[in-house]
């Protein structure tokens, strides 16, 4: 990059400048105070915007504070993040806010250091935190601030690379506001989600497009470099959807390790995709695992639900049944199983697998 000050210094101003008219009204940007950042960044994490703010507001009138966070009941915290996916991220922000208590005296730390110190806290969440919270002239580089500065410096480095954030944080670092270092890290990140976007870059509205290196050469479409994505792997799964006589459903408690840990949800019994097949095919009684009661009557097959991870997609075939009450009476329940009704899951955190399956149970139902 061989931008002189001069150039630079009227870069940053038309990005400020189209910002302050353009940005998007989110609820965290009302203010500074960086519990409140830090809250909408993690939740903002493979996660749509739009989707957030509902959740953030209902997170931030039900933990308003640190302390309140730290003091959080699990069940409760995730049972607020139910929908929102990766559960790891709401475990990793109470960790965090007990360390804020225990290291911090309460008090979120400014340091950039400190911060990437916090459990969840990753480089770019810490220089958001930093650069918006604390007026700290660090980039908070994200997908859209390298598919922009990609563009705008034609840099081919391959964003799918951990190595090449040294790259953008380089070229960055000479292009940021240290007076307004916040929004201009903003600024850039509207500009990729409003105008600069993977597929439509809305050239013609862009308030930078005089500065813009690959505009002038029409190889827009040429950035960011990206290696493509290993293709997800799929996994197969019976659901059992047992319901006794009380209306109430046998779930099990997930590992406290590995994909939704501690989560709830119906039996998932993986099978191969040959059993999984027939069943969908012939729509036969699947057999009980010997985990769950044996004596089972009205055996159904309800429907299919998918539910994909970033490196797995899940398809689960679910199917209804009724054991006899002798074995609801009789069967000693361990700590991970549990006969839970409507209104009880209503209260306990479930995976989002098992919200679809619940929710294809009770259409089937209606």
């Amino acid at each position: 990059m061989n931008w002189n000050q001069s150039k630079i210094k009227n870069f940053q101003k038309d990005m400020l400048t189209w910002y302050n008219a353009n940005k998007k009204p989110l609820p965290w940007r009302e203010h500074t105070e960086p519990y409140a950042i830090w809250i909408s960044e993690i939740m903002s994490q493979q996660t749509q915007v739009e989707t957030v703010i509902p959740y953030y507001l209902k997170f931030m009138k039900k933990y308003p504070t640190v302390k309140d966070l730290a003091h959080a009941h699990d069940d409760e915290l995730l049972k607020l993040w139910e929908g929102l996916g990766y559960y790891s991220r709401a475990r990793n922000l109470k960790i965090a806010a007990n360390q804020i208590m225990n290291d911090f005296a309460g008090g979120f730390p400014s340091d950039i250091d400190d911060i990437k110190s916090l459990q969840g806290i990753g480089p770019y969440t810490a220089t958001a935190i930093a650069s918006i919270s604390f007026n700290q002239a660090e980039p908070a580089i994200d997908g859209n601030l390298m598919r922009v500065s990609s563009r705008l410096l034609e840099i081919d480095a391959d964003i799918s690379k951990a190595s090449s954030r040294k790259v953008f944080d380089e070229n960055l670092r000479k292009l940021i506001s240290d007076e307004y270092p916040g929004d201009f890290n903003q600024s850039l990140m509207d500009l990729g989600s409003k105008v600069c976007t993977p597929k439509i870059a809305r050239c013609e509205e862009c308030p930078v497009q005089k500065y813009c290196q690959s505009t002038s050469k029409q190889t827009q479409y040429n950035y960011p470099v990206k290696t493509k994505k290993l293709k997800q792997k799929d996994v197969y799964y019976l659901a059992f959807a047992l319901e006794n006589s009380l209306d109430q459903y046998y779930l099990e408690k997930r590992s406290d390790k590995g994909l939704l840990a501690n989560m709830w949800t119906f039996p998932l019994i993986e099978v191969p995709k040959e059993e999984y097949d027939k069943v969908i095919k012939d729509q036969t009684r699947a057999k009980i695992p010997h985990s769950l009661p044996d004596t089972v009557s009205r055996t159904q097959f309800v429907g299919q639900a998918t539910h994909i991870f970033s490196h797995l997609k899940w398809h689960m075939a679910l199917i209804a049944g009724q054991p006899e009450e002798y074995e609801i009476k009789e069967k000693t329940l361990l700590d991970y199983q549990a006969w839970l009704s409507e209104k009880d899951m209503e209260k306990t955190a479930l995976a989002g697998p098992q919200v679809k399956l619940f929710k294809l149970l009770k259409e089937e139902k209606i």
